[in-house]
């Protein structure tokens, strides 16, 4: 997987994608081959720090006591441990629907899990510490995590061997797109474990575009 093969696709991607009303994503699909997805140590599950911006604004909300309210403030919301109790269904099923990441103080995490666990567990949500999401009551400042997570992508496989992520957006330059998908590609190797041997293709397109697989012209010469 070279730049040049992506930078390519990017542009049939763009190509061939009429414009929309709103500014689309560029999504990239990894279609995986070869593992078991119900072993624990064939599962992908981890978050990685994409060297350029996602071309969208990432949404923080922070789940915090006393000690770190006035920090609390570089992120979007901030939830109050005194306002946990007035959080009512419909307003914390608004807020997950809002909220990309939660950012959680470590030690009023049982009652960040009693209030927001039934709501944010199943969407895969809840505050991680792989993420920097947990975060200790006396910190310096908030704002170089909040900084982070607007590069920060999960990837995941759920219930099928696919990998499905947002990698940027139409308003993104080609060379930051393409910088994106080698920096998942580079990672995503190290937690398959045949590596490019597990990988059975990767499939760029925007939100509501065609998709392109992205092609190896060293592969297409063999």
């Amino acid at each position: 997987m070279n730049k040049e093969d992506i930078l390519n696709t990017i542009k049939s991607v763009r190509d061939n994608s009429p414009k929309r009303k709103f500014t689309q994503g560029f999504d990239l699909i990894i279609n995986l081959k070869d593992i078991d997805i119900k072993r624990e140590d064939q599962k992908v599950n981890t978050f990685l720090i994409l060297p350029c911006s996602l071309g969208k604004k990432v949404k923080t909300t922070a789940l915090v006591g006393q000690e770190l309210i006035a920090k609390a403030k570089v992120c979007d919301k901030t939830v109050v441990l005194d306002d946990f109790k007035k959080q009512d269904k419909k307003a914390l099923k608004k807020l997950a629907e809002e909220t990309d990441y939660f950012i959680a103080q470590a030690n009023i995490m049982p009652q960040v899990a009693a209030t927001f666990g039934k709501i944010l567990g199943p969407r895969g949500k809840m505050p991680n510490p792989k993420a920097g999401c947990v975060v200790p009551p006396i910190i310096p400042d908030l704002k170089p995590i909040v900084e982070k997570l607007q590069k920060t992508i999960k990837l995941e496989t759920k219930n099928e061997p696919t990998l499905k992520l947002r990698i940027g957006s139409e308003s993104s330059k080609d060379e930051e797109i393409a910088e994106n998908i080698l920096s998942v590609y580079n990672n995503i190797l190290t937690a398959l474990p045949q590596e490019k041997n597990n990988i059975k293709n990767m499939v760029l397109k925007l939100t509501m575009g065609k998709p392109f697989i992205i092609q190896s012209k060293e592969k297409e010469k063999k």
